[in-house]
């Protein structure tokens, strides 16, 4: 069951596709819904995803495809196949290559998080413009990364770690890890013998133990911007 919101945006990206063979802006969906901001419609872009109304084409920010009607519950191809032949033959497919989107997602900054020893993340209220791009499916946020113990990770002083809001991760992963209720790090994390192990990636810098009870895992490393000076 959609939403009266993600109802509309499916209708209108349905019939821009139809009209013109190009899905449409972010910029364009945020002014047909009236929202106030482009992470609205991300967010509504990701429910319809993840529900299985469309699908984002690979490599192709702008590039969506529906792949099921917004007022039933089958596929279209099953529609399609269902619905009797015209007499007139179909009219030929047109190979459309979208063009290249520039389209942003405004996500929380929420601060420093440590790559070295844990220090708190301090929330700042502010919001960071990211390529729509570099996001999957899901809420995201940004943290500026303090210090050098994930160098070897290629995740440097500075930089700005994009991470999606999730409170699970698999041994391997790097993962924003809440200490004690208190501090914030970024962290490989791995469990070993009952115990969270939080490891850096630097050898300057020795692992992290702590019981289960201590550690909450709050997001999953996406991607990294990096600003040059």
């Amino acid at each position: 069951m959609l939403t009266r919101k993600q109802h509309e945006l499916l209708t209108f990206i349905q019939n821009r596709l139809e009209e013109s063979g190009i899905s449409p802006s972010f910029e364009e969906m945020k002014e047909a819904l009236d929202l106030k901001s482009k992470s609205g419609v991300h967010r509504l872009i990701s429910a319809l995803e993840e529900r299985g109304f469309i699908r984002r084409l690979a490599n192709r920010a702008r590039a969506l495809e529906v792949i099921r009607e917004p007022d039933t519950a089958s596929p279209r191809t099953a529609a399609r196949a269902a619905a009797p032949v015209a007499s007139a033959p179909p009219a030929p497919v047109r190979a459309v290559t979208p063009p290249p989107a520039n389209d942003v997602i405004e996500i929380p900054l929420h601060g420093r998080i440590a790559a070295g020893a844990p220090i708190e993340a301090m929330e700042v209220g502010t919001m960071l413009p990211v390529p729509a791009a570099l996001l999957d499916p899901g809420e995201h946020y940004a943290l500026e990364v303090s210090g050098d113990s994930m160098v070897d990770a290629g995740i440097f002083d500075g930089d700005l770690a994009l991470i999606r809001r999730t409170d699970v991760a698999r041994d391997g992963e790097i993962v924003v890890a809440l200490v004690r209720g208190e501090e914030a790090t970024l962290k490989y994390l791995r469990r070993e013998k009952g115990m969270v192990r939080l490891d850096p990636a630097n050898a300057a810098y020795d692992p992290q133990f702590y019981t289960a009870s201590e550690v909450q895992v709050q997001g999953k490393l996406a991607g990294l911007l990096r600003r040059y000076h």
